[in-house]
């Protein structure tokens, strides 16, 4: 089992920036795919970004260039820097799902049924 908590969120002006981040505990000597998900008012969840036990990372077409997604291995903690639009206010999730050490099988991880586990989840307004 592995527990995800994020923080960093609030209100930022269009145009700002904004860094989540996200502790993990629990069983955190396995290997990970680790990402995060946006769900905004009235809409599903959606895979914003993702990084790999390897270390590659991956985005989606409406963040790539604004977003930058990075993990800690010493303290456990992932983040994700962002340089905010208006579209992009809504809760993001934290999300980790066992994937093998070699890499590579995270860029199948795209649904939310995909991961295993999840953060409460942490409010962004722009």
């Amino acid at each position: 089992q592995v527990q995800l908590v994020e923080s960093g969120g609030g209100p930022v002006q269009a145009g700002g920036s904004l860094r989540l981040s996200c502790t993990a505990s629990g069983d955190t000597g396995g290997s990970y795919c680790m990402g995060w998900f946006h769900q905004a008012p009235g809409k599903e969840r959606e895979w914003v970004a993702s990084i790999d036990s390897d270390g590659t990372t991956r985005y989606s077409a409406s963040v790539k260039g604004r977003f930058t997604i990075s993990k800690d291995n010493a303290t456990n903690t992932l983040a994700l820097q962002m340089s905010l639009k208006p579209e992009d206010s809504g809760v993001y999730y934290c999300t980790a799902a066992p994937v093998p050490r070699s890499g590579g099988y995270c860029g199948f991880l795209k649904a939310p049924g995909d991961f295993s586990y999840w953060g409460q989840g942490t409010q962004v307004t722009v």
